[in-house]
């Protein structure tokens, strides 16, 4: 589908007369809005979950160097996430003034020109750590950048179609950083850079996770996407098929990570992965049932708490691997 929306030279700023107010406004809140913070989070969390899989994986003690190790690679990590996060709300202003109007560009408080400087200074930034650190962390911040680049700007704009999108989204997320923050953490131990069957099966569960949270973050942004043209599953298949689909997907992660444990990963602590997971998939079907699918807010908050399950996967699976 062509796409018709048309980007405008300025954004909408504060008036006049409150200009100075505005000025005298702190720049860290308006930032960390900008850096989308639950996907700061998720990064911080994928950082350290695999650093401790790696440990664990060749049974290391941690020690001063390998602390610093992880730190730069969180920051080269981190400065990525923030260009491509960045580089989405600058293409998609009009898009947040309906969907997500608390953003920054959105709101004003933030210029197009001092968002492009962020973007490019945390590209950069980015790349020259990741450069710094090793081939594997360079290649693994390179490749989502380009994804991350390829999936926001025009003309390619990968969002504007619903498969591309998801799989710009869960490639990411569900492999790229798995796999590549792991073989970096393999090469800083200088251990055999080969991918243990514990890896395999979490980027197999964040990938299948990422791919619902790919589809369902576009139901609480109907109003908005439609308005703009952007062909999203919410639009083509309806909010309550998207909603029920996202969520079977997450049980399947569940059940299939339990199967896991059970019969495929004997270098984790079984039980507490089982037990830890199903009661995670009935705490996730209980507050599915509180949705009301009429109540933006709602979904916004049940989306929310699907990062949050994300987030606590990454703290889960590494504790069975410590534990076992």
């Amino acid at each position: 589908m062509k796409e018709t929306w048309q980007k405008t030279s300025s954004f909408p700023t504060a008036p006049s007369e409150s200009a100075s107010h505005q000025s005298a406004k702190p720049w860290f809140y308006p930032y960390w809005k900008f850096s989308r913070p639950h996907t700061v989070i998720g990064t911080t969390c994928s950082a350290i979950g695999l650093y401790l899989i790696a440990i664990a994986s060749v049974n290391h003690n941690i020690n001063l160097s390998l602390i610093w190790q992880l730190f730069a690679a969180w920051i080269a990590c981190i400065f990525g996430n923030i260009y491509i996060v960045g580089l989405n709300q600058v293409e998609d202003v009009e898009i947040d003034q309906i969907n997500k109007p608390h953003l920054p560009l959105a709101a004003g408080e933030f210029t197009r020109k001092q968002a492009i400087l962020i973007i490019a200074f945390s590209g950069m930034s980015a790349l020259l750590i990741a450069g710094l650190m090793g081939p594997f962390l360079l290649a693994m911040v390179a490749i989502s950048l380009i994804i991350g680049t390829a999936y926001s700007l025009p003309p390619i704009r990968l969002k504007r179609f619903p498969f591309w999108a998801a799989i710009c989204i869960f490639t990411v997320r569900g492999a790229i950083v798995n796999l590549g923050l792991f073989l970096h953490f393999r090469w800083v131990l200088q251990a055999e850079r080969v991918i243990s069957p514990e890896v395999w099966a979490l980027t197999l569960f964040i990938l299948v996770f990422t791919i619902a949270i790919a589809i369902f973050k576009d139901i609480p942004d109907l109003e908005g996407d439609k308005q703009y043209n952007i062909t999203t599953f919410t639009i083509k298949l309806g909010q309550k098929t998207v909603f029920n689909f996202s969520l079977w997907l997450l049980t399947i992660c569940y059940l299939g990570m339990v199967m896991a444990a059970t019969l495929w990963l004997p270098s984790v602590n079984t039980e507490f992965l089982v037990i830890t997971h199903l009661f995670t998939l009935g705490l996730l079907w209980w507050q599915s049932r509180q949705v009301d699918l009429h109540d933006k807010i709602a979904i916004a908050n049940f989306y929310q708490f699907i990062w949050k399950l994300f987030f606590l996967e990454y703290l889960l699976f590494p504790l069975a691997c410590l534990i076992k």
